[in-house]
């Protein structure tokens, strides 16, 4: 298991994802899905970890995993393409102090690639979605 440290550097974490491609998939599983799982419990006194976007880890690419059940989920290229629902969230983040709040929509669709570069798209509500939306984000350069 290849665990990595969580970047807190907002000036980093601002930068827009560049697109994954297949030669990232090895950063995916590797580093990216082995470090949420890690962070399934309190570690480096950082709350769990509902989420993870590849660029709170140093990789610049924009792959996120997020917890929806018992497995993660991993999400390479993720574009939410349908969101219904709005409201006001709370939220915290592994690499920022605090909460702060957010425009989230409860009912949305991603478009994404997994771990093989197949093509999804699929549709998620309440925690889970609040979650991606918050990933997605990441990638975007976009903190709460």
């Amino acid at each position: 298991m290849t665990v990595q440290k969580i970047i807190h550097d907002p000036l980093s974490l601002s930068q827009p994802a560049a697109k994954a491609a297949a030669s990232d998939q090895q950063a995916a599983q590797d580093l990216l899905l082995d470090t949420l799982l890690a962070h399934r419990e309190s570690i480096d006194g950082l709350p769990p970890a509902a989420g993870l976007a590849a660029n709170m880890i140093g990789v610049n690419k924009a792959i996120i995993a997020v917890n929806a059940g018992f497995l993660p989920i991993v999400m390479l290229n993720p574009k939410i393409v349908k969101r219904s629902g709005h409201y006001l969230a709370e939220e915290g983040c592994l690499s920022l102090p605090g909460e702060r709040p957010a425009d989230r929509y409860e009912e949305i669709t991603v478009k994404y690639q997994d771990m093989d570069l197949k093509e999804h798209e699929q549709a998620f509500t309440g925690f889970v979605a609040e979650t991606i939306q918050h990933e997605v984000d990441h990638c975007k350069g976009k903190l709460i």
